[in-house]
């Protein structure tokens, strides 16, 4: 809480399983500015798939990276993510939000596949103004463990959680920011990661379904080691170059086909859970490292048979001059799309 006039600066910290991410967004005048980008490794098994195996390590690596970023602020707001948590838009009968919160829990349990006594839930009512018997409520659910795993992680590293956001939250959150003209209608959000790949699903701007497949840029580097016999460096080189080659389509095609099964899938669930068939995404927005991947989006607008762009996290987003000066640009914003939409938050 910011004890003299409005919130200055947000940090918005994403600890991915390959790369920790740390942007500085400061919010003192009239439009936010990007001010600071620092990005460092992850010692290879330290994190997989999101869980942190080694604390001491990861820790260790966050401190480094405040150091050598510059950053003295402790306050951060980051984020969970994966199979523990669950995000779901489900129907309840209509009340007043205070009402609702007494009986949330009770609506959760026929909906969240968790033990409820060890579960965090927040909600928000959708369609607050409607009326009718029934209205639209965003659920949220997570393990109280993972919470309570990135505090202690946090907290050993120096660091105060002022927000614990979830993943899809963070990456609507910059995809509004700077795509406002395309959140009506359903679409889709592919955050292609380190070891998993997050499908995020909108529909007129409200996060409706997530879902994560385990696959991610790892996936394609070890295919590139093992059937071609490349070091990792050499295939990180392949990965990160801007032409197709053809050491790498069959990998990317195959790759790609499972990456689409798992879109599908999430999908013709919605369609499921929503009775209809009208449910249907018109585009897709790609963000990580693996949104860099040659071919990657052709392959997957192939099999979907919808548009997919590369998002743009700084699209509209103001820069200060030399954020970028020691960085590859082109390489690190593709990166940014969470901790960019964790540095947005201001509450």
């Amino acid at each position: 809480m910011a004890l003299f006039g409005g919130k200055k600066k947000t940090i918005g910290l994403d600890v991915g399983s390959g790369l920790i991410k740390l942007v500085v967004i400061d919010h003192a005048k009239d439009e936010p500015e990007l001010v600071k980008v620092a990005i460092t490794p992850v010692l290879a098994d330290a994190i997989v798939e999101g869980e942190v195996m080694d604390p001491g390590i990861v820790a260790d690596a966050i401190r480094g990276l405040f150091v050598t970023g510059g950053v003295k602020q402790k306050n951060v707001v980051t984020a969970v993510g994966g199979r523990d948590v669950i995000v779901k838009k489900i129907q309840m009968d209509r009340m007043k939000e205070s009402d609702a919160r007494e009986v949330i829990r009770w609506e959760a349990e026929q909906h969240v596949p968790f033990d409820m006594e060890n579960v965090e839930l927040d909600f928000q009512i959708l369609d607050p103004d409607a009326e009718g018997l029934q209205m639209n409520v965003l659920l949220v659910a997570a393990k109280r463990e993972l919470v309570e795993n990135k505090q202690a992680l946090l907290t050993d590293a120096g660091l105060a959680p002022e927000i614990i956001d979830v993943d899809a939250f963070a990456l609507h959150n910059a995809f509004e920011a700077n795509y406002p003209d395309e959140v009506s209608g359903t679409i889709g959000l592919l955050n292609v990661g380190h070891e998993v790949t997050n499908i995020n699903i909108l529909e007129d701007g409200v996060p409706i379904l997530t879902r994560d497949l385990a696959l991610g840029t790892r996936r394609f580097r070890e295919d590139l080691q093992r059937e071609r016999g490349m070091s990792a460096e050499e295939a990180d080189k392949v990965l990160q170059s801007f032409e197709r080659s053809p050491s790498l389509d069959p990998y990317v095609e195959s790759r790609g086909e499972e990456m689409s099964v798992g879109i599908e899938r999430a999908a013709a669930f919605l369609q499921t859970a929503a009775s209809k068939s009208g449910v249907a995404m018109t585009k897709m927005y790609m963000s990580g490292g693996g949104s860099r991947i040659p071919g990657l989006g052709e392959v997957l607008a192939d099999r979907l048979r919808i548009p997919v762009e590369r998002a743009n996290p700084i699209k509209n987003l103001k820069v200060r001059e030399g954020v970028f000066d020691t960085l590859a640009m082109d390489e690190v914003v593709p990166l940014l799309m969470l901790p960019v939409g964790l540095a947005l938050r201001t509450t």
